[in-house]
């Protein structure tokens, strides 16, 4: 009996782990951090969508940076939390030309900034990384989504310098905007679900946009889930404006148990970080 204790004692430690995290690749085989550096590093851009207050998602995403930095040091940050004309303050910060303040005060900093993103901005600093605002503006997002996308042809040339190319081409049978609308249950109308639809588009076309207009090396995105997963959002207008761009995903999906990876994760990206539904939200 003692014997047999012994041999079963590794199970059952096994099965009384609380794990925070469990990482996948995209048929649900579970991998290492290692093995998932290693070939995401090989692509010209990497997107990690993360779950905005989960704390794993924070964690590992500066974890993921750091270990493509050791792998390529000509490295550019992209973060969907600076919208781009955001982009000269950001710019003067990490240059050293303006005090911390002064960039907390002036840039349009999500609330959990401090906690949840200013790790990688800092990183970026001390390293001399540069970092692409790639976000529209939200008040012009905001614009679309109440007044439709020809809202913007009135906005003079100084505005839409911060907003992808006109015009931008939407796709609203992409699984992604088609979801959208249909999980909204509108159709047309000024505010309507299509309205929201494009209002996404566009953050997607300019997120594309400014990582194609400021990349030298590899860039890494640092994104919402939903704006890189199943190879659609900012990743359809990085292919459509440069077909031969080579891109990785890294996607965050909670889960009630993470020991295996639900059939409805499998797919949405190169790599999976399952974690679970219970973890502490930082918001």
């Amino acid at each position: 009996m003692k014997i047999l204790t012994l041999l079963l004692f590794p199970f059952l430690v096994l099965a009384q782990d609380k794990p925070a995290y469990r990482l996948f690749d995209s048929d649900g085989k579970e991998v290492r951090f290692e093995k998932m550096v290693k070939v995401v590093a090989k692509a010209d851009v990497v997107f990690f969508g993360e779950l905005h207050n989960d704390p794993i998602s924070h964690w590992l995403e500066l974890e993921v940076l750091k270990s493509l930095y050791e792998t390529d040091r000509n490295l550019t940050l992209a973060m969907e939390m600076f919208e781009s004309d955001d982009q000269l303050v950001l710019n003067e910060y990490l240059q050293g030309t303006i005090e911390e303040r002064h960039f907390l005060k002036e840039a349009k900093l999500w609330d959990n900034y401090k906690t949840d993103y200013k790790p990688l901005v800092e990183f970026a600093k001390e390293k001399k990384l540069p970092v692409i605002a790639s976000n529209v503006p939200r008040r012009y997002a905001n614009l679309i989504y109440r007044k439709g996308i020809q809202s913007l042809d009135s906005l003079p040339a100084e505005a839409t310098r911060w907003i992808a190319p006109l015009p931008m081409g939407v796709d609203l049978e992409l699984p992604g905007y088609k979801n959208m609308i249909e999980s909204m249950g509108g159709h047309g109308a000024s505010g309507s679900a299509v309205n929201m639809a494009i209002s996404q588009a566009t953050k997607d076309a300019t997120m594309a946009h400014f990582t194609l207009q400021y990349r030298k090396g590899k860039v890494y995105h640092v994104n919402g889930a939903y704006h890189s997963q199943n190879g659609e959002g900012i990743i359809w207008y990085l292919k459509r404006a440069q077909p031969g761009l080579t891109t990785a995903t890294i996607h965050v999906a909670e889960q009630t148990q993470i020991d295996t990876l639900e059939s409805t994760n499998k797919k949405v990206a190169d790599f999976i970080i399952c974690v679970p539904k219970e973890m502490t939200k930082t918001y």
